[in-house]
């Protein structure tokens, strides 16, 4: 659920909604056209690194739609959501239909928490636990069966730490 799932639950979401709804349009209609840049980055974990293609979520709209909607991803496949910098967030699953893990990143790309195996479709909030710059979403169950855990570190431009 990418950012809240993914997507940041805020009052911004209701806001941007409204002017399609009074267009007449969906919800879904107007969060399809949302358009992510695709990025690679790296899972630094027990001595190796772990590679993901990702759609970045950068902006507002992007973070808000998140991977709403989406049946499938690939296994190495996710969405990175910057915040630009360290901040309390939170996630929900609504209009998810994936379960998926969500991992809490700092400004220093170190991985603070790991939410495993997100619910589809719940509106439950899903909190960061700590302030952080980034969030990664990847599959359910991907998180632990890759070992990825607190402490271990993401490489990735937006942290400071590719390579």
């Amino acid at each position: 659920m990418s950012v809240r799932p993914p997507f940041q639950f805020s009052r911004r979401f209701a806001v941007a909604a409204l002017p399609a709804l009074v267009l007449g349009a969906t919800a879904a209609q107007a969060q399809a056209e949302v358009k992510f840049e695709r990025s690679r980055l790296s899972v630094r974990s027990g001595g190796r690194e772990i590679p993901f293609d990702v759609d970045l979520a950068l902006n507002d709209i992007q973070r808000q739609r998140g991977l709403m909607f989406r049946e499938k991803m690939g296994a190495y496949e996710g969405m990175l959501f910057d915040f630009q910098v360290e901040q309390p967030v939170s996630f929900w699953m609504k209009n998810t239909l994936i379960p998926l893990d969500m991992i809490f990143i700092a400004a220093d790309g170190t991985i603070r928490h790991v939410h495993a195996n997100a619910v589809p479709k719940s509106t439950d909030t899903i909190p960061s636990v700590h302030p952080v710059r980034g969030v990664l979403e990847i599959n359910g169950g991907t998180a632990r069966l890759l070992g990825i855990k607190p402490g271990d570190v993401v490489r990735h431009p937006i942290f400071g730490t590719a390579r």
